[in-house]
């Protein structure tokens, strides 16, 4: 048992105290002098005495009923979802709870914080002030899809091993202020279906309010090519490249290719190719307009957007 620092008395002086009034007949303000205590806490400890308490310990000051207890099979919800790696804000979204009460309940199972998956090295965290100063873009190839797999069915053993599946190609385009997101899924990464790719991205960023001044990307063959370079220049474009072999230069797309295809790619039974890119238009809605961003103190990009744009325009 751990007593407070400033305890006065401890089991054994507790159980001297009763006795004395108890036992040997002490007056009780004479045991509660003796003891250094008030008259009213000697008392107490006597009554608990008389009740048959030898020990007269500290009880525990944790209410024996909660009646707004969240339920264990939520809790187990919970749990699992965090398994999923779901955000705190997902879970509570998802299952229609306050974040603070979905936040107490991962604490309490220490869970109160998913760790990286690649933590070998301290990251180094850094935003853009205003949406468009810098884009990043990078290509996330995609096994096409052959029938239900191990994901869905549990086992590798009943999966059939389909061969000339093929590959297609997850363009991404994140803004590095607002996280807004533009993307497509084409049949390759070279320089022609990249260069095509980036005018789209620069053009639905400007119907969304974004005005790009830099791009960042690899050091990819399609993105060193003359043809990109000069479709950077026709558009007014910077181009940044990330530092060789070093993949987390490009962080937030990277970041965001991994939230893609949990939610997008890997977050739905499909039997085609067709069906996974008929999904994706609604889960980037999804992600753009309504999913809270935890970077973002829970808003969606598009809030973040509105919030920048609106104080551009109170400043100007």
């Amino acid at each position: 048992m751990t007593l407070h620092r400033n305890a006065k008395t401890c089991p054994a002086s507790r159980l001297l105290m009763a006795r004395r009034v108890v036992d040997e007949g002490w007056s009780l303000a004479a045991a509660a002098e003796a003891a250094g205590v008030s008259e009213r806490r000697c008392w107490e400890w006597v009554r608990r005495y008389r009740a048959g308490d030898r020990e007269l310990a500290d009880r525990s000051s944790q209410p024996s009923r909660v009646p707004a207890k969240t339920p264990p099979e939520r809790e187990e919800a919970i749990l699992v979802l965090r398994e999923l790696r779901f955000t705190a804000a997902q879970i509570a979204e998802v299952l229609g709870m306050a974040h603070s009460t979905v936040s107490a309940v991962l604490k309490r199972h220490g869970k109160g914080r998913l760790p990286r998956l690649d933590a070998d090295e301290p990251e180094r965290r850094y935003e853009r002030p205003m949406p468009g100063e810098l884009v990043h873009i990078d290509v996330k190839k995609l096994g096409r899809v052959s029938g239900v797999g191990h994901r869905v069915t549990g086992s590798r053993a009943k999966a059939k091993r389909t061969r000339g599946g093929g590959w297609e190609f997850v363009h991404v385009c994140v803004d590095d202020c607002t996280r807004l997101a533009y993307v497509e899924v084409l049949d390759d990464e070279r320089a022609d279906s990249a260069i095509a790719f980036l005018r789209r991205a620069v053009a639905w960023l400007a119907d969304q309010g974004v005005i790009v001044e830099r791009v960042m990307t690899d050091n990819g063959a399609a993105y060193r090519s003359h043809a990109h370079a000069a479709a950077c220049r026709q558009l007014g474009l910077k181009h940044l490249f990330t530092a060789p072999y070093r993949p987390r230069t490009n962080g937030k797309a990277e970041r965001f290719i991994r939230t893609l295809i949990d939610g997008w790619a890997y977050g739905g039974v499909d039997a085609t190719n067709t069906g996974r890119r008929a999904r994706l238009r609604g889960w980037l809605t999804y992600y753009n307009f309504h999913r809270p961003h935890r970077s973002l103190s829970g808003q969606p990009p598009a809030q973040r957007l509105a919030e920048r744009n609106n104080a551009i325009g109170a400043y100007t």
